[in-house]
């Protein structure tokens, strides 16, 4: 099974300006990106940018860049540029590695473009992992979901879900010992078919409240195929501790 990997790296970032430029172990944080993509079993990696900066660094490392649009609304906006101009096939998989995950392990990048591979009717294959305690599911900041018989996302949501109602009656603080509480990763795999039938969607009232773009696809009727990660999926960098966390563990 062929897939590609795009590594959409933007130089702004209200927390963190030029992001996927910062220093990491001697390297910019992209290259790092870029080095566990190339790990994976992906036929081709691309990085995805709109800066001149970081597109001189990334050829400055081999990378093949593609330049897109300052203005695109969303990163699935951004990925069906790369495919567009490169042409690539309908059925072609996709998985977006973010240009902010130093650690991501190259098993993750399989899983998802193998789950999406062997899920015929999905446009999207993404990951989830188990919640570990109550205070996360209250968390409006961690996305939590929930799956149907075969795997398919039913919803996503910022809000705690499901709700245990009995449980909760009582107690919020304890989370019921179940295998429903989820919380997803943000990696995906997408179909260009897909991603070319996406940008042509306007958004839907549901992403707009939520503040989640992957409520478009499920609004439209696009199903999404959620697997339990196959291993753990560090946290990406988001602060300027996240930094200097990162930067201590690829410390040579």
């Amino acid at each position: 099974m062929g897939f590609k990997v795009v590594i959409p790296a933007r130089y702004g970032s209200s927390r963190l300006p030029g992001k996927p430029l910062l220093e990491i172990a001697g390297k910019p944080m992209f290259a790092h990106v870029y080095a566990r993509a190339l790990e994976s079993d992906a036929e081709e990696v691309v990085v995805a940018t709109d800066d001149a900066r970081i597109e001189a660094a990334a050829r400055a490392i081999g990378a093949d860049v593609v330049m897109t649009s300052p203005d695109h609304p969303s990163g699935t906006d951004r990925l069906q540029e790369v495919a567009k101009k490169k042409g690539w096939a309908d059925d072609t998989i996709i998985v977006n590695v973010q240009g902010d995950e130093p650690l991501i392990p190259p098993a993750v990048i399989n899983q998802v473009a193998a789950n999406l591979a062997a899920s015929q009717d999905a446009g999207i294959a993404t990951l989830a992992e188990p919640l570990a305690d109550a205070a996360q599911l209250f968390n409006p900041n961690i996305v939590k979901l929930v799956r149907d018989v075969r795997g398919n996302a039913l919803y996503f949501s910022r809000a705690p879900m499901p709700w245990a109602r009995d449980v909760f009656a009582k107690d919020k603080s304890l989370l019921p010992a179940s295998s429903l509480y989820l919380r997803h990763l943000g990696i995906y795999a997408y179909r260009v078919a897909f991603l070319h039938a996406y940008v042509g969607w306007p958004p839907a009232e549901i992403e707009q409240l939520e503040a989640l773009e992957q409520l478009r696809a499920l609004y439209n009727g696009v199903k999404i195929h959620v697997d339990v990660a196959a291993v753990e999926l560090p946290p990406g960098v988001d602060t300027a501790e996240d930094l200097e966390r990162v930067r201590a563990l690829l410390a040579v």
